[in-house]
């Protein structure tokens, strides 16, 4: 198997979602797993100041476009914390297993999505919105 690709996550998200993580420990088994998974990400991600992270990196609450690889459908989804996820304006939460997959990654990423049917191929198209290139750094 290849070695994963480095990803990037900004020191405001990097510290956020370790307490929320903390925050969250007493939850059940079955979402511990979530818990694991982006607390795994968080650890190999190189951590960089949110000012100097580049325009085409997905940080929270970033709006990207992605080009599903097996069926070529186009899907946009912004990146949320989980009390701010909601399925029906495209807000997905970075515990949901493509929201953990997209983290830190850059356009032009493939990211794979585990389903229930097998793994989907996701290539990040386009970022719509990324706080950070917008000055936004307290979102």
């Amino acid at each position: 198997m290849a070695a994963k690709k480095k990803i990037q996550v900004t020191q405001t998200d990097h510290e956020r979602l370790t307490a929320m993580i903390a925050s969250m420990r007493n939850v059940p088994a079955e979402d511990q797993a979530c818990l694991d998974k982006l607390q795994g990400e968080l650890d190999r991600a190189r951590v960089i100041a949110s000012k100097r992270v580049k325009s085409d990196v997905v940080t929270m609450n970033s709006a990207v476009a992605l080009r599903d690889l097996d069926n070529a459908q186009l899907y946009e989804y912004q990146l949320v914390y989980p009390q701010d996820a909601d399925p029906e304006e495209n807000k997905i939460s970075v515990l949901a297993p493509v929201g953990t997959a997209l983290l830190g990654y850059s356009m032009g990423d493939v990211v794979e999505w585990p389903v229930p049917a097998g793994v989907r191929h996701l290539q990040i198209e386009g970022i719509r919105y990324q706080p950070e290139a917008s000055g936004d750094y307290n979102l």
